[in-house]
């Protein structure tokens, strides 16, 4: 495919100023919202034969996630585009200055497989709403939903607006060669770097959402029963691929055997005494992914799960302790139905603990105490927090979503993503009258005379 060819037409389509017009945006944003359902049917059974992703779990955490998007920039979207007044320094009065949300480009989005559908059209909603250009990069590791979105994209967009392109790790590797105005990234952290670096050739702004290993701090005041079925539904969602899912848990030592026996309780709850047969419960996304996970097994005591069958890319929901710091359960991002729980006796230590680690995605905490979740708060970092749940904190689409440090950069979601994909051009307007010469050379102040000036200009 000649990639030149695309974005050549792109930046020529962009360059006409067709995609800053406020109708313009809006009747792209409806579009998508009309192809999402003109395109529901094959779209969850797409999703279902990558992930055997229910209709439920697939419209809720896909197509229905990617239409709240869509309602609500529709809603917000003049306000956002609308300058923001800002105060001018007193040296240049009279005049008036504005932020200009500006948009970047042409935008490059690279997708991710676990959320194959939200990962790719969530942030495009930024994109239009901003008034970009964009080229979509669907995982490969999903590849019938790839195949509906490129459908679906190229029934309702001209190419020189917006383009999927499919392909291998290559494909992707050949775009960021290719100079772009914006990239969105969504994956693994070690191909984040690579992104990046990709990025840093023509000094093109990234946005990088990657993952890390989420933990979750269970303190002995919390109630069992809820504590132990929102783990369970936070971890166990999408067979444990989810980059925010709790990835280990700390439990207070008093209750961890009540905690551990509800945790198996719940499991049978929602998916029943064989998971397999569960319509609730997904498959890992390929034969190379399940034998990592199947590895991470070994690596302690298991609970209850453990089942494993390559035929049909199914790990059962698994629950280990007795695991060692430095397995590599415990050093590498799990990203599947595998939790492992560690017991704690004084939380200071699990604080230490989390700091010398890298920050993660996603941080949970369940307790009464007030005090203990201000001292947790002050304590550690993470790109988001949610206290006595989990997954929640990521849904609100006034919540900007994104991670730190080797968890990411940038935020998306609502706002945030126009954000994202924009440039906030400051302007400042000034009349040609009243053109006072005391900033022009020669000084006509003391210099003690002017550092006093500008002490009381600031």
């Amino acid at each position: 495919m000649n990639f030149k060819a695309i974005i050549a037409r792109q930046r020529e389509f962009f360059q006409s100023g067709a995609t800053r017009a406020p109708e313009f945006r809006r009747a792209q944003l409806l579009k998508l919202a009309e192809l999402l359902e003109s395109h529901e049917a094959k779209l969850l059974a797409a999703l279902h034969a990558d992930l055997r992703k229910s209709a439920h779990d697939a419209y809720a955490s896909e197509i229905g996630f990617v239409h709240g998007e869509i309602r609500y920039a529709l809603r917000h979207l003049a306000s956002w585009m609308k300058p923001q007044r800002r105060r001018s320094p007193m040296l240049g009065w009279p005049a008036s200055s504005y932020i200009h949300p500006q948009p970047y480009g042409l935008a490059l989005i690279i997708g991710a497989w676990n959320y194959p559908l939200q990962l790719l059209l969530s942030p495009l909603v930024g994109a239009i709403a901003a008034g970009n250009c964009a080229i979509l990069k669907p995982s490969e590791f999903a590849p019938q939903t790839a195949e509906a979105l490129e459908q679906m994209i190229r029934s309702g967009y001209p190419e020189a607006y917006l383009t999927i392109i499919q392909g291998e790790r290559e494909t992707a590797d050949m775009l960021l060669r290719e100079k772009f105005d914006s990239i969105f990234f969504t994956g693994g952290t070690a191909t984040g770097r690579d992104v990046m670096a990709a990025a840093a050739r023509h000094l093109t702004p990234v946005t990088l959402e990657l993952g890390g290993k989420c933990p979750c701090i269970v303190c002995h005041d919390a109630p069992v029963e809820t504590t132990a079925r929102r783990i369970v539904w936070g971890k166990f969602m999408n067979a444990g691929q989810t980059c925010v899912a709790p990835d280990h848990v700390w439990v207070d030592q008093r209750i961890a055997a009540e905690l551990l026996e509800e945790m198996k309780k719940v499991l049978a709850e929602f998916y029943g005494e064989h998971p397999q047969q569960s319509p609730d419960y997904g498959r890992i996304v390929n034969p190379r992914h399940l034998a990592r996970l199947a590895e991470y097994l070994k690596q302690g005591s298991i609970v209850c799960g453990g089942e494993c069958d390559p035929a049909d890319l199914y790990l059962a929901p698994t629950i280990l302790t007795d695991v060692q710091w430095t397995s590599p359960v415990m050093t590498e991002e799990i990203f599947g139905p595998v939790l492992p729980v560690i017991e704690f006796g004084d939380i200071g230590g699990v604080l230490a603990k989390l700091r010398d680690q890298p920050k993660p995605l996603a941080l949970y905490l369940f307790t009464r105490d007030g005090a203990l979740q201000e001292r947790v708060l002050a304590e550690t970092q993470s790109g988001g927090v949610c206290i006595n749940d989990t997954i929640l904190h990521i849904l609100g689409h006034d919540l900007p979503f994104g991670g730190v440090g080797e968890s990411g950069m940038g935020q998306y979601h609502g706002r945030a993503s126009f954000d994202g994909f924009s440039h906030r051009r400051v302007v400042m307007r000034r009349p040609f009258a009243l053109d006072s010469g005391s900033r022009y050379p020669p000084p006509g102040l003391s210099f003690a005379g002017f550092k006093r000036l500008l002490r009381f200009l600031g």
